[in-house]
């Protein structure tokens, strides 16, 4: 397919993406990836969206989420009723399967009998689109006390389980389905076999959206926004800004600078790896800007996390527009102001922050919730809607080496959110040691591949009584938090060898000074975050 072929493909992808009502549902994100993986463009509404607003959107589909609520209580999550009157197919799943039973005229109840995990289900209409080429038995993940007990008018029971006679249902004619359990998560058998007969065989959704259609798509889009325009990327080294400034270099070509801010918050080896390792892959022009006492100074004594994220974020932008002003100054010939920003946003951040969807603000990453409102730039974001797994594939179309693209992440705010307490220079040292080892000692037990990241954390304002070098000490704990994802959106703690964890902690409390304890945390996402701030 042409480049031009390509980028048609995606945008029609995006013309008429499924969408992914939430109603509140940890997994929505997770729902919208299954879609992706299965090749369709997706994307995110709020459950308050007007029957109006969807056919605006002119979708290919609609996906109606799980959510905590029970639909006949006062103010439970509702969906416009005139939804699901336009015709267009649409797969209710858990809540949003209840959802569409009681607005249809079916029933829901509280029964009494709760599924919650791996469940028994059974298919009673063997043969119908959504469920097809799938055994009669099968396990599902269930997550509710409440059920559908009668299915609407005019449809098919496909699937009951023991304890809930209506686990799926049908109708073929009006393209409407719905499953009790989860099919988006991994623990459901034929999960993504019940979304990809939804997409392609009862909406007739083609799968047509890959990373190749995507690059296509945002190098036109870039180079409609940016026209003959100077542009400058805020580079941190991680995958996200390194694959959003590959591609406005391949949109723009040397129209692009890269900045990248030495804020005092990196870890070890953090800015020679920029330097070397893309300037090397790239050739892209990179400025190099030391603002350590900048940040640090504009950081002191705040101890809030949303506070940091914010002044960071600040304070990033303040660099950059300092940036602008001495990169115009050494062009004297046009002296045009340097009007777009490129940043490496993905869909997780914008969801976290608020972006719109519904979803409760989490916390503000830097490079949304955090940015300041006399921005002077405007925003090129090529990845906004895009997770991390599609981000890494794209890189590695792009040609971007392993080294970049298999990066394991780190955040915008690096350090500075890493260490509970006030960020102080000494504390960001102490921090830079332990972290170090940590990195060492997972690398030499060829651990890398195995965890998505292993944030290390520094309890600055909490101390615990030791004994080192036959006397008492008093010190800082370290919190190890290896954990396992695709998307970040869900996380599970890594199960790291004893031996490894040995050595680890063994390195850090004989070397480290000021740390005398070190601690594993093991809480998954949700109910925790990766980072601890």
């Amino acid at each position: 397919m042409t480049a031009a072929g390509a980028a048609a493909a995606a945008a029609g992808s995006e013309a008429h993406p499924v969408l992914v009502v939430d109603f509140g549902a940890q997994y929505a994100q997770l729902i919208a990836r299954r879609v992706r993986e299965a090749g369709v463009y997706s994307e995110i509404v709020p459950h308050t969206i007007s029957a109006a607003e969807v056919a605006a959107k002119n979708p290919a589909g609609i996906v109606l989420s799980g959510g905590p609520s029970s639909v006949y209580e006062p103010g439970s999550p509702d969906l416009d009723h005139g939804v699901l009157q336009l015709g267009i197919p649409t797969l209710g799943i858990c809540y949003g399967f209840q959802v569409m039973a009681r607005q249809l005229g079916g029933e829901v109840a509280k029964t009494g009998a709760r599924e919650y995990g791996s469940t028994g289900v059974r298919l009673t209409a063997p043969g119908g689109v959504l469920l097809s080429g799938q055994p009669e038995e099968q396990t599902a993940w269930m997550s509710h006390g409440d059920s559908v007990v009668k299915a609407p008018e005019g449809f098919d029971v496909l699937a009951a389980s023991e304890s809930t006679p209506v686990a799926a249902f049908a109708s073929d004619a009006r393209k409407l389905y719905g499953v009790q359990w989860h099919p988006e998560v991994k623990h459901s058998q034929f999960g993504q076999r019940v979304i990809e007969n939804f997409l392609h065989d009862a909406a007739g959704i083609a799968a047509d959206w890959n990373s190749g259609n995507v690059i296509a798509e945002q190098v036109e889009k870039i180079r409609a926004q940016v026209g003959g325009g100077k542009v400058i990327c805020g580079l941190s080294g991680g995958v996200d800004s390194a694959v959003a400034a590959a591609l406005v270099h391949k949109a723009v070509g040397d129209q692009l600078v890269c900045v990248f801010v030495d804020h005092g918050l990196l870890r070890a080896g953090e800015r020679e790896q920029v330097e070397q390792d893309y300037v090397a892959a790239t050739g892209v022009r990179l400025v190099t800007i030391d603002a350590a006492e900048q940040f640090l100074g504009a950081l002191a004594g705040v101890t809030d996390p949303e506070q940091k994220r914010k002044i960071i974020g600040r304070e990033f932008i303040r660099t950059f527009e300092t940036a602008q002003a001495e990169l115009v100054a050494e062009s004297a010939a046009d002296g045009d102001p340097i009007a777009f920003l490129v940043q490496g946003t993905l869909y997780p951040d914008v969801v976290e922050s608020g972006g719109g969807t519904g979803t409760a603000n989490i916390k503000s990453h830097h490079n949304v919730g955090g940015l300041p409102e006399d921005l002077q730039f405007e925003l090129v974001e090529p990845l906004r809607t895009l997770f991390k797994d599609e981000v890494r594939a794209i890189g590695r179309e792009l040609g971007l080496p392993e080294v970049i693209v298999g990066r394991q992440p780190f955040p915008g705010p690096g350090l500075g959110i890493r260490i509970v307490g006030e960020v102080t220079f000494d504390r960001l040292e102490l921090l830079r040691h332990a972290d170090a080892i940590a990195r060492a000692e997972l690398t030499a037990a060829g651990l890398d591949g195995e965890i998505w990241q292993c944030p290390v954390v520094l309890l600055a304002d909490v101390r615990s009584v030791g004994v080192q070098g036959d006397g008492r000490s008093y010190g800082h704990p370290i919190v190890l938090r290896p954990v396992s994802s695709e998307d970040a959106m869900t996380a599970d703690w890594t199960r790291l060898p004893y031996d490894t964890l040995a050595k680890i902690s063994t390195r850090i409390t004989n070397e480290v000074a000021g740390v005398n304890r070190v601690v594993l945390d093991v809480t998954s996402k949700p109910p925790g975050t990766i980072e601890w701030e």
